[in-house]
């Protein structure tokens, strides 16, 4: 199955409905299938082998997405935060490539060659005569190709065939599952796999997606008023703010009693931020979505009745797993292995390795799934009893102080906890007495006060002496890229000398 029946699919049953909101301007699910099999042509005529595209979020996303899946070519959406030269070599990869672009981007990178401003492309396929366009049938076609973020080194080429697409849309999203009255506010970036899979979402349920370009917490309160959302999905840094703006702006939680469930992922979600949440807004269903770009988006949900017992129960067992990412989807399978790839019982850390129909593992060039399937994420965590997962970092985040694994997530949740503190990141960094110590970058928050020795007494009474710092640095803000990720690279640079 092409992931391009999706729309086609929307498109019979509900041709007149409302399926994409920008700026103020709506399109029928017709019109999105009609310009997808414009755009296919046009791809298929030109001879280029990718259909890349390097802007925000506008209806050129899933007309290209659609329409290059039609034509049986991969999909590549392009990170418009990277510099002009990494932006040069990724598109120097995918040569030669059918590339859209805005006239913004067009003149920050200098590019030159096979380009079409995005306005150009919008309106060459719509508002054109229906055309007839055979799709590509070959589920095991590259549909989208993802550039990792490239932390270490040339960024790899993730890929997603369609039949990875497909199985994770069937196995957790009903057709035309949404009634016409609901809207999902989509504001993470089209190049990342949550803005390509709310996309397909929105489609195969017939949910109209409402694009936020550019997130502001001010501007995102706004459209759910004004499109009367229903729906929504964010990253916790999105989420903090929201609440933060909420607050600041005296904002009535009960005018958003349309906003139905929110979706958040792409990072760690702070414990009190949460909670706060759901204080503020008891009526929606929040939901944890755990993912990979490698596992064709989400694989394991925290659901909103896992969030309310959490919240409302005395039980620590329960009340802890509000920082957990939930359980497997029914289709995906998780083992935590140590270092020897022994599988772990419950409560016991390590590496989390995943396996499923919907699950890639493959780069350009190379599958990484082991004999047997299974997928090695390369983040740490440990399952409890009821087989809730919960995230330590990525494995190569652990901290190793005098044989001791230390998770920088345990010594960041309960620094969360602390009213003085807004944000905390651990990390391992240099030591004359052990290969590695730990230190610790804190955000204060506005008008609080605490010492360094505070802190170190803190973690000392509540954990181990081995997670006290070596050294702590006070900071007004962490880094962290567009969709929530804390950037652990630049906070251990800080720490370097």
């Amino acid at each position: 199955m092409n992931i391009s029946l999706l729309l086609q699919m929307a498109a019979e049953a509900c041709p007149d409905r409302r399926a994409l909101t920008h700026l103020g301007h709506d399109y029928t699910y017709s019109e999105l299938y009609d310009a997808a099999r414009h755009a296919a042509k046009i791809f298929a005529d030109s001879g280029c082998r990718y259909v890349s595209l390097l802007d925000t979020s506008s209806p050129a996303v899933p007309i290209a997405l659609m329409g290059a899946a039609m034509a049986g070519l991969p999909y590549v959406p392009i990170n418009y935060r990277l510099s002009e030269a990494q932006v040069r070599d990724l598109i120097a990869r995918v040569e030669p490539v059918y590339l859209i672009i805005s006239d913004e981007f067009g003149h920050r990178y200098h590019l030159k060659g096979h380009l079409e401003e995005r306005h150009e492309f919008l309106g060459k396929v719509l508002r054109q005569h229906p055309i007839e366009f055979e799709a590509a049938a070959d589920p095991s076609a590259v549909a989208v190709q993802l550039f990792t973020s490239g932390t270490t080194g040339a960024p790899k080429a993730a890929l997603l065939r369609n039949e990875h697409l497909v199985s994770y849309i069937l196995g957790s999203v009903d057709f035309m599952g949404a009634e016409h009255t609901e809207a999902t506010l989509v504001s993470v970036p089209p190049y990342h796999i949550a803005g390509i899979s709310a996309v397909m979402s929105a489609i195969y349920s017939c949910r109209r997606l409402v694009q936020l370009p550019d997130f502001k917490p001010s501007t995102w309160l706004e459209l759910c008023l004004e499109e009367h959302v229903t729906n929504a999905f964010v990253v916790p840094t999105m989420l903090t703010r929201i609440i933060d703006e909420m607050e600041a702006s005296q904002f009535d939680p009960a005018d958003l009693h349309r906003l139905v469930s929110v979706a958040y992922g792409g990072g760690k979600m702070p414990v009190p931020v949460i909670r706060k949440a759901l204080q503020l807004l008891p009526h929606v269903n929040f939901t944890n979505a755990y993912g990979l770009t490698e596992t064709s988006s989400t694989i394991t949900l925290l659901d909103p009745d896992d969030h309310r017992s959490a919240h409302d129960t005395a039980d620590d067992a329960v009340r802890a797993r509000l920082a957990s990412v939930g359980r497997p989807l029914p289709t995906v399978e998780v083992e935590i292995r140590d270092e020897d790839g022994r599988v772990l019982g419950p409560g016991e850390r390590g590496e989390i390795y995943v396996r499923g129909p919907q699950v890639s593992g493959e780069y350009e060039g190379r599958s990484v799934l082991d004999s047997e399937g299974w997928f090695p994420t390369r983040d740490a965590g440990y399952l409890d009893d009821a087989g809730y997962l919960f995230l330590s970092g990525r494995a190569d985040d652990v901290i190793v102080r005098g044989g001791e694994n230390i998770s920088p997530g345990e010594i960041e949740d309960l620094l969360h906890h602390h009213p003085a503190i807004l944000d905390a990141a651990a990390v391992g960094m240099p030591s004359d007495v052990l290969p590695l110590a730990v230190a610790l970058a804190v955000v204060l928050r506005q008008g609080q006060e605490i010492t360094g020795g505070e802190l170190e007494d803190h973690i000392r009474i509540h954990l181990r002496s081995s997670r006290v710092p070596e050294s702590i640095r006070f900071v007004e803000e962490l880094p962290y890229n567009e969709t929530g990720k804390l950037l652990r690279r630049v906070v251990r640079e800080w720490f370097a000398d």
